[in-house]
């Protein structure tokens, strides 16, 4: 069986425009409908951070409104209570793309508080592209390939790749609000981003990368990548 390693958010909070801090962290549904379906195929789950920290759960993304029924709010709760990874992650800067079959980042706002600036993060998500193992990245996590830049330029500039929209941002009543948004950034990173509807499932695959656009691509997109691990 794989060895999968998930790079969360340390972030509980997104600082925004106005200096005001927007609570946040990692979504419920990115983390939970790719754990379930990777460990119920008997995968092995590690979660990694920025200096180790215990990743927080956006709250929001609990509630029944946000989920889409009490029921599966209920679940994503059950899967976030079971999962032990997430109380005991690694040092993001402890780890090695060599000690993994793939790896995985979630998104929620909170990568657009550290992992797009996070120099670990950078190294090994560089790392994990040139391995040519999967590297599958959800909705705001592809900010994470800022860090990736040297030289003003990134591994990733030319791939083609998908984000959280801007018109997912508005729809959420936060884009005017923020500093930068993470289509915006994916684009001058130089990748060719290309998106679906609002909120409906849509992943892209190109070479070893897997990229989705929303909450609704987490459980798609770990399926996609799943067929290389089995």
């Amino acid at each position: 069986m794989a060895k999968i390693l998930f790079v969360m958010t340390g972030a509980s909070y997104w600082t925004l425009a106005d200096g005001s801090r927007h609570p946040t962290g990692y979504w419920a549904e990115e983390f939970a409908a790719p754990y379930r379906e990777l460990s119920g195929a008997g995968h092995e789950i590690v979660v990694a951070t920025p200096a180790g920290v215990v990743p927080y759960v956006d709250v929001v993304s609990l509630r029944p409104d946000m989920a889409g029924s009490a029921e599966i709010a209920g679940q994503l709760a059950e899967t976030l209570r079971i999962a032990e990874e997430l109380r005991r992650p690694l040092r993001l800067s402890d780890v090695r793309v060599e000690d993994y079959d793939a790896v995985y980042y979630p998104g929620g706002h909170g990568p657009m508080e550290d992992l797009w600036q996070d120099a670990d993060s950078g190294r090994l998500l560089v790392a994990a592209l040139a391995s040519g193992k999967p590297l599958a990245i959800v909705c705001h996590a592809p900010v994470a390939m800022m860090a990736t830049r040297r030289d003003g330029v990134s591994p990733f500039r030319g791939y083609r790749a998908t984000c959280f929209t801007n018109d997912e941002e508005d729809a959420v009543g936060l884009r005017a609000r923020a500093r930068w948004t993470a289509e915006d950034e994916l684009i001058k990173l130089g990748v060719e981003f290309s998106r679906g509807p609002l909120w409906e499932p849509y992943i892209l695959v190109d070479r070893n990368l897997y990229t989705g656009q929303n909450p609704a691509s987490a459980g798609p997109l770990a399926n996609e990548f799943l067929k290389k691990l089995t």
